[in-house]
């Protein structure tokens, strides 16, 4: 697993350093997230809300195609709710994705690719609307999830981006139920 991280930074390092032959750029990126699990494929869940920061690179491979590689701090997971109250799952991750993206001109982008993502906190809370019976409790979510990303967005000459994202977990979340994430993210990105 570590290896994936050394592999996908270096590859990061590689884009934005590699200037000298190609347009490059790297810059910060956040937005707000749309959550939620897919239950067998079945069944979806209600969406929770949050939000993900941070940073990315840009390589160009020709005029109108480029590599981006990111790092992502991203809150997930989802909500329950009927008459006994509202289950919260918090699930966050330090996702890397890895996008292909095409401009058909010079500001309007598509991006597809890859992620793999490294939960690094969770916690589930049962709201019963009545606080006398407010629970915490701690499942064990699995550690590594992965999946691919569609998106579009428009990005100006000055080097500022609006985006939207649709993250298609393939991994599962727990063991059982085969639960897998589906985020929509709104992003705003600014090239350093």
């Amino acid at each position: 697993m570590k290896s994936i991280f050394k592999i996908l930074f270096l590859f990061t390092i590689a884009l934005t350093t590699n200037a000298q032959t190609q347009k490059s750029n790297a810059g910060l990126k956040g937005g707000y997230n749309l959550a939620a699990v897919s239950f067998d494929g079945e069944t979806e869940t209600g969406q929770r809300h949050g939000f993900h920061i941070g940073f990315y690179g840009e390589s160009f491979i020709s005029e109108s195609v480029a590599m981006q590689v990111e790092v992502l701090y991203s809150q997930q997971g989802y909500e329950l709710k009927d008459n006994g109250g509202t289950f919260t799952q918090k699930l966050d991750y330090v996702n890397l994705p890895l996008l292909l993206k095409i401009y058909p001109d010079e500001a309007f982008f598509l991006e597809v690719g890859p992620q793999v993502g490294l939960a690094v906190s969770h916690k589930e809370e049962f709201d019963s609307n009545f606080g006398l019976f407010d629970t915490s409790q701690e499942f064990d979510p699995q550690s590594f999830d992965w999946g691919m990303n569609f998106g579009a967005g428009f990005k100006t000459e000055s080097g500022m981006s609006l985006g939207v994202r649709y993250h298609l977990g393939l991994g599962s979340v727990y063991d059982e139920g085969n639960p897998k994430n589906r985020v929509w993210q709104f992003s705003v990105g600014f090239d350093f």
